[in-house]
């Protein structure tokens, strides 16, 4: 089994350019057919089409509103991606599966609500970077061929340049809320962008997960044998000979 987690930028290129290529990313992301894709950053105009490019069940959460809807939202934002990106377009996560898969049990849970960050001693500046955009965690279980469960989530967190303290707390509360739907004899499955680096994630591996990516995206599991986490070359992600988004895949396998 493969769990691949991407963040997609909006399907734009290193550096930020006037041509997006969102759909080529999923194919690219989706053409080894990985049992679980965890995305983020897609703009909402794209959900409908997850599907129909990737071949796989798409089940998504959206982060971002656009107040001028999905669809004009989208032809705004095709004006410039690079400039406009989520202002315009809105964004959501997805977890695309493998269509064979038995979907069930899904959650979703906001990881930075009003409530929860006036409780966060972060201060003033990054209490208003902290509330510019919400942030999701979306959970599911799935049931694989050969009969064993496993829980999928995929969260992307804050990123803020002057703390990690938003991230930390998001991470911590997505901790929580996973660990609570864990079940015994299940595979354990956590993804996406966390915006933290790997020795800031010790209480995963004190909860019995594996090690954590080389940057800031993780797919980190317990319940089955795991490879080493594989971050993407960049070669392997440039399309039409240009490199997209400033993210690289990240990967393990597992048995």
């Amino acid at each position: 089994m493969l769990v691949r987690t991407w963040n997609l930028f909006h399907g734009n290129t290193v550096p930020p350019g006037r041509q997006a290529y969102l759909e080529e990313m999923v194919g690219l992301a989706s053409a080894d057919r990985p049992t679980a894709l965890l995305l983020q950053e897609i703009p909402l105009w794209a959900l409908p089409q997850l599907e129909r490019w990737s071949g796989m069940a798409s089940l998504s959460e959206v982060a971002h509103r656009t107040p001028l809807g999905a669809r004009l939202g989208g032809a705004v934002t095709r004006i410039n991606p690079g400039l406009l990106r989520s202002a315009v377009s809105g964004q959501a996560n997805a977890i695309l599966l493998d269509p064979e898969l038995e979907v069930f049990d899904y959650h979703a849970l906001v990881l930075n609500p009003l409530e929860f960050r006036k409780q966060q001693p972060v201060g003033l500046e990054a209490q208003l970077a902290w509330a510019k955009e919400r942030r999701v965690l979306q959970a599911l279980r799935v049931r694989l061929p050969d009969a064993r469960r496993m829980l999928v989530g995929n969260l992307h967190a804050t990123h803020y340049r002057g703390s990690r303290a938003p991230a930390t707390h998001e991470v911590r509360r997505a901790r929580e809320f996973f660990l609570a739907l864990t079940q015994t004899g299940e595979i354990d499955v956590l993804g996406g962008d966390f915006n933290m680096r790997a020795d800031e994630l010790r209480l995963f591996a004190d909860d019995g997960f594996s090690q954590p990516g080389p940057w800031v995206d993780h797919v980190l599991v317990r319940g089955a044998d795991v490879s080493e986490p594989r971050r993407w070359p960049d070669d392997r992600r440039k399309i039409q000979g240009v490199l997209v988004s400033d993210h690289a895949p990240l990967e393990v396998s597992l048995s």
